[in-house]
């Protein structure tokens, strides 16, 4: 789950951690009392939205007067702002951050987060602030620095020296690092989080740590024992089609392709994927329908997977071992009866009971393909969608 900027900073900030004072906005008259608010003669006004790229595509303006965040307030709430984050169908801009101006002496990156590969908490620290870390990372990778912190010990004083000498802080500014990492440690930790990333990181000219931006992410399996974080969801962020799948308990991605697929668990399900792509075709969507599928959760998926324009045809793949594959045959059977599917559908089946799914799908009087194992599903479905 991801949050919006003014909602990190204000988590950050009760961790200690050094943030410019900002006021989140929804309306003009919000954005313009925010502006009143704050003294410096500098003022940012943010389109707050789930993306980076913002600032390239206007989503970001620094100004002087009230007037001006007024004008920018009026231009940006209700627009969509398309950045190479958001895809080409963009994101509307439902509220502002309204930030007091700094003074910048120079911009950093510095961010935390899980590295797979070594299963611990990552700073990733560079002096390459206010770019793309991707771009960094492949033009000029000896300028980002990679420090592992073992979950025996924590973070140390030897990772606050590393972070320091990459990022080449002076003694001033290195003695607030301690505070700053230890700040933002402490909250990737309490919080469950799965990144935070802070750019800009910005040294003003006084020699003060500032996180000039701020994005958090978290890690949605931990998020039943932070009620206050989800409190933050912004459901209008996100995909309709995934939020709906959620109430289910169903584990749904929209793709770009048009074969939807209907799979019990998350292996099986990529190899799914893989498959549709090696038969030259490209799949709709990924869905995980989980080990205990009923009439209602199969019929949801139906749904769901349908409410995709793309979609030519529907593959459903199942291995019953937990799951018994006639109550998914019947679920099938429902779902497609009352929702009156008329694109190609192939059913695979394997495992407890597949003869009698087999033998219900069979005497259902629809048009279902059956297959009898994956690579010929997958032949079936794409050929049934080209109409061959």
């Amino acid at each position: 789950m991801n949050i919006h900027e003014h909602q990190a900073k204000a988590l950050l900030r009760q961790y200690n951690v050094n943030v410019p004072h900002g006021v989140a906005a929804f309306s003009v008259a919000e954005a313009v009392a925010a502006a009143e608010s704050i003294s410096t003669d500098v003022k940012v006004v943010k389109a707050q939205i789930h993306a980076g790229g913002r600032g390239k595509a206007g989503g970001v303006k620094v100004v002087k007067t009230v007037a001006e965040v007024e004008a920018e307030a009026t231009r940006l709430l209700g627009s969509v702002l398309v950045t190479h984050q958001t895809g080409p169908s963009g994101k509307e801009v439902q509220r502002l951050y309204i930030e007091e101006g700094c003074d910048i002496g120079s911009e950093l990156y510095l961010s935390m987060l899980v590295d797979r590969a070594s299963s611990r908490i990552t700073i990733i620290a560079s002096t390459e602030g206010g770019m793309d870390i991707e771009k960094v990372a492949a033009e000029t990778p000896e300028k980002i620095a990679t420090i592992s912190i073992d979950p025996a010990t924590g973070l140390k004083p030897h990772h606050i020296r590393a972070v320091s000498q990459a990022l080449k802080l002076e003694a001033q500014t290195a003695k607030q690092a301690g505070i700053f990492l230890k700040g933002i440690y402490e909250a990737f930790c309490g919080l469950d989080a799965s990144l935070i990333e802070i750019n800009p990181l910005v040294v003003t000219s006084a020699g003060d740590l500032l996180a000039l931006d701020a994005k958090m992410g978290f890690d949605d399996n931990a998020l039943y024992r932070q009620p206050d974080v989800l409190a933050l969801r912004d459901l209008s962020e996100e995909d309709e089609s995934e939020v709906k799948a959620s109430e289910f308990d169903l584990n749904y991605i929209k793709l770009d392709g048009n074969i939807g697929c209907m799979v019990n668990g998350a292996g099986l399900a990529m190899a799914t994927m893989d498959i549709i792509k090696l038969e030259g075709a490209e799949p709709a969507n990924f869905l995980d329908v989980g080990g205990a599928a009923t009439t209602e959760k199969v019929t949801e998926a139906f749904k769901i997977i349908l409410s995709d324009d793309n979609v030519d045809g529907i593959l459903v793949n199942i291995f019953g071992g937990i799951m018994r594959c006639d109550v998914i045959a019947e679920g099938v059977v429902t779902a497609a009866r009352n929702l009156g599917l008329t694109k190609p559908l192939v059913v695979r089946l394997e495992g407890t009971n597949v003869e009698k799914g087999k033998a219900i799908m069979a005497e259902s009087g629809l048009k279902i393909i059956s297959a009898d194992n994956l690579g010929d599903a997958a032949k079936k479905i794409v050929a049934a969608v080209k109409g061959e």
